[in-house]
């Protein structure tokens, strides 16, 4: 027996796609024993009668037609962690799943939703269909994908990324910041069409660094060609606004930007609040290093489709300076209240934990870290009062930021430690560099699957009934236009 788990371990950290992983992952779940622990109910981490009493609720209701009950159930009872079912450690006994009862509980809403959506009732007519999805799915909330920075290392991204898409779990709302800004823009600029081929090694442009000089940093210019950068991304990026993007790919992209002041806030742009600024722009501002990179002026299209600069008395800078991963705008403008975090930032990986949902590291580490952190802050205070200099104050800020941004979300995709990996965060990268980092990305990003598509299978199946009806609905105006023409005719 620990001869065969030894072998497929060896076959887990050696498969080279998602489907090797999950049939080595599954055979060893059997063999270890975790099999038998998803069948049994119990568990110290959910209240699993809670969640026995809403399946047969649920279920009792839709197996006898009681279409006011199962409204009724499914619009007073649905939340994402209802009894603690997305408790990571529910995760942490097999390799593939958790809970048979938590599978079968989110399988049996997602039915019910279908069956009410697909099925015309008298007592539930099309406006009533529309509302309940609509409020019940807004309070339910949605998952957001958020892309940290990282330089060169944030090529991790694609893979994660990847991965999510191939298995049709990929967030219709995803955020970047700086190296993240690019992987996202390249996910809303190239609908499902044309992902697959953009995200091999082969096809994304590599050239981002060249080297002005790095005595420029004493003297206060850049030390990296911002135009250099500039035409890498104008390799990897189509010319789109954020709202072209969106109807092109559907994909709502957020791009977080800093001002090059000192001491304002952040900026997140997106479809919404700054619809026609070109995505390419606000990816280039994304990634603006202040003493590194020049800082950008960004761009928009007018009324009349021309190219503008955009508030053109302010340039902007790196935005995981202020607001790495924008959870609680995304939560204002999406409902996002749920998070999946792809986070490279080498300054922040080393601290992540690989288990138990990508935590900080251990409690005694952590309390001492808080503290460092602390006395850390009160001194860049006082160096921030006294700094004349605009780019060295924004590189304090930067350092401030650090110490008291939140790095982690719901659900964490980190990459595996390496000893000074923060050495080619500012390197171009070989093709065979991006394809290990994708890899490492893909691989990173399997164990998380399941989990994943467990805790998000209520909000897609809110969404693909609402896309569905928002179908019929158009199909029953445009009838009803046809009828009152041949009427007036």
């Amino acid at each position: 027996m620990k001869r065969a788990l030894k072998q497929l371990d060896a076959a887990i950290a050696h498969a080279s796609t998602y489907q090797e992983w999950y049939e080595a992952s599954l055979e060893h779940d059997r063999l270890s024993g975790a099999e038998q622990w998803k069948e049994i109910d119990r568990a110290p981490y959910y209240d699993y009668e809670l969640i026995r009493n809403r399946l047969g609720q649920i279920r009792q209701a839709r197996e006898r037609h009681d279409v006011n009950k199962l409204v009724f159930h499914l619009h007073e009872g649905l939340h994402g962690n209802l009894g603690n079912i997305s408790n990571p450690a529910l995760y942490s006994h097999s390799r593939v799943g958790t809970k048979t009862l938590v599978t079968r509980y989110l399988n049996e809403v997602c039915q019910s939703l279908d069956y009410l959506c697909d099925n015309e009732f008298e007592e539930f007519p099309l406006k009533e269909k529309l509302d309940f999805f609509q409020t019940t799915g807004h309070a339910y909330g949605q998952t957001g994908l958020m892309l940290s920075g990282g330089a060169a290392l944030g090529l991790f991204h694609i893979g994660a990324a990847n991965t999510l898409w191939e298995q049709g779990l990929l967030p219709t709302v995803i955020s970047g910041s700086s190296a993240g800004s690019i992987i996202a823009a390249v996910l809303g600029t190239h609908d499902d069409s044309e992902l697959k081929a953009k995200l091999q090694p082969e096809n994304i442009y590599l050239e981002a660094f060249k080297a002005i000089g790095w005595t420029g940093l004493v003297r206060g210019r850049p030390v990296l060609d911002g135009n250099y950068l500039e035409s890498c991304l104008e390799e990897n990026i189509p010319d789109l606004t954020f709202e072209e993007a969106y109807q092109k790919t559907g994909r709502e992209i957020n791009i977080t930007v800093s001002p090059y002041d000192r001491h304002q806030h952040s900026r997140l742009l997106n479809r919404r609040t700054s619809p026609n600024v070109l995505i390419r722009k606000a990816s280039l501002a994304s990634c603006a290093i202040p003493g590194i990179y020049p800082p950008v002026t960004l761009w928009a299209k007018n009324i009349d489709g021309e190219k503008v600069p955009y508030i053109p008395s302010r340039k902007w800078v790196d935005g995981s300076i202020k607001n790495d991963l924008p959870v609680h705008r995304l939560a204002r403008l999406y409902g996002v209240n749920h998070s999946i975090v792809s986070q490279t930032n080498p300054h922040i990986v080393p601290f992540l934990s690989r288990k138990g949902g990508g935590r900080l590291i251990p409690a005694m580490a952590n309390l001492a870290l808080r503290n460092v952190t602390m006395n850390s802050r009160y001194i860049i205070n006082i160096a921030q009062r006294q700094v004349k200099s605009n780019d060295l104050g924004l590189v304090l800020d930067k350092i401030e930021s650090i110490l008291r941004q939140k790095y982690i979300g719901d659900i964490n995709l980190i990459p595996p430690r390496q000893p000074l990996s923060f050495m080619r965060a500012l390197t171009n990268p070989t093709v065979a560099d991006v394809r290990d980092f994708i890899q490492s990305g893909e691989k990173a990003s399997w164990p998380k699957v399941e989990m994943i598509r467990n805790t998000t299978c209520i909000s897609r199946a809110f969404r693909s009934c609402l896309q569905r009806l928002d179908r019929i609905e158009t199909e029953q105006l445009r009838h009803l236009r046809l009828v009152g023409k041949d009427q007036s005719a």
